[in-house]
């Protein structure tokens, strides 16, 4: 009852009917997004394994090779990580940044385990000549910090170098920009196909008469029933060579040979506008219900054209619906994963399939949560931008 009651005092009497929704949402959703983001941002691999080498690598200028006490701080460490068996999470961690560096981290530990004595930067570059190398150094530096760079630079096809200058990774490293690209032009292809073909429908639904227009509605309703899955397989089986679509192709005399539907860009176009378009018309139809029918017929009798009161009258009412329902299809093109995957080729993933990869398979969930960051920030502009748009309206 007391918790009921500061619930009250709190949000108020409608609010505290929701509030406990709020909460939960906070605890079950927005924490652990927000703590699984952090990690884009935070290193907790070097600092948290080897503090020591860490405290000290952070004091290091970097424009010479390090002293020889960081290299034995950095030798009785990596023994100890060994001992512990918390050496993978170094190793992976530099081996993002200097492909080997695995090899590096183990092969050291092995010798100094078996007896290698360091004394100083000279022993360890005996051990491989790598630890003589500023650019191994380099990034242990990079990630000795609590905060990092490194993923969001590497999310862009940037690094950075021993100098600490920005610089390019090689050419046939840079690919996820490419990717980032392609996801946005197929969500934005995705959200135009809806908005040309959603708006006649939403508009005939609204201005058919509720007995006609309710058992349409249904139909629209309907791809909401169907499994995600179930309808992207559909399709498979639909745009395959010898599927409904292309021999219904052949039999008109379209073409005289199969088109390439399947595992190319036009095949996912194709089922995504299908899966996503319902998400469009509702939103629109939504609005649509609440334009005065009489307007356009108030411009017509005043001697517009049919088309310039579609266009300058009824057109602009409906704007706040067609940009609400465009950003919808656009938000939720931008993480579609199984349909680009399953009816996509391999040059038509897009950067959901990235985030899955590095979180389900390599494990690298500071990568993923890098790739996630820049692809929410301009989708909350994007976000920001439709709603101010569609609190507009025309003078």
């Amino acid at each position: 009852m007391g918790c009921a009651l500061s619930l009250v005092r709190l949000f108020g009497r409608n609010g505290a009917l929701v509030a406990p929704l709020l909460i939960l949402l906070l605890i079950a959703f927005a924490v652990p997004v927000g703590m699984m983001l952090m990690r884009g941002v935070t290193e907790q691999e070097l600092p948290e394994t080897w503090p020591r080498t860490a405290a000290a690598l952070r004091a290091w200028d970097g424009a010479a090779l390090p002293s020889d006490a960081i290299a034995r701080t950095t030798a009785q460490e990596l023994v100890a990580a060994r001992r512990s068996g918390t050496l993978n999470r170094v190793a992976n961690r530099l081996n993002y940044d200097i492909v080997g560096s695995r090899t590096l981290i183990f092969s050291t530990a092995s010798r100094l385990a078996g007896g290698a004595r360091v004394a100083g930067l000279a022993d360890l570059s005996a051990i491989d000549p790598r630890w003589g190398e500023r650019e191994t150094w380099a990034a242990l530096r990079h990630a000795s910090g609590a905060t990092t760079s490194f993923y969001l630079w590497a999310s862009l096809d940037r690094r950075v170098d021993p100098d600490g200058a920005l610089i390019g990774v090689p050419q046939e490293q840079a690919v996820f920009v490419g990717i980032f690209l392609r996801t946005f032009k197929i969500s934005a292809v995705v959200a135009l196909c809806c908005i040309l073909l959603g708006y006649p429908v939403a508009y005939l639904l609204a201005t058919l008469k509720p007995r006609v227009a309710n058992p349409l509605l249904i139909l629209v309703l309907l791809p909401f029933w169907t499994s995600t899955l179930v309808r992207t397989t559909a399709w498979v089986v639909l745009l395959q060579t010898n599927g409904v679509v292309n021999g219904a192709v052949q039999w008109l005399g379209l073409s005289d040979r199969p088109l390439p539907l399947l595992y190319s860009r036009g095949g996912v176009y194709i089922a995504m506008v299908h899966v996503l378009l319902p998400f469009f018309i509702l939103p629109l139809y939504g609005v649509m219900r609440r334009v005065p029918s009489d307007t356009a017929r108030a411009a017509r009798s005043l001697g517009a054209s049919p088309v310039t009161a579609f266009v300058r009258v009824y057109l602009p009412q409906t704007m706040p619906g067609v940009i609400a329902g465009a950003v919808i299809v656009f938000t939720l093109a931008l993480g579609y994963y199984v349909t680009p995957a399953l009816v996509g080729g391999g040059a038509d993933q897009m950067i959901s399939a990235s985030i899955a990869f590095y979180t389900n398979q390599s494990l690298n969930w500071g990568m993923a949560a890098a790739l996630s960051i820049l692809l929410v920030a301009p989708l909350g502009a994007i976000l920001l931008a439709g709603r101010a748009i569609s609190g507009w309206r025309p003078i």
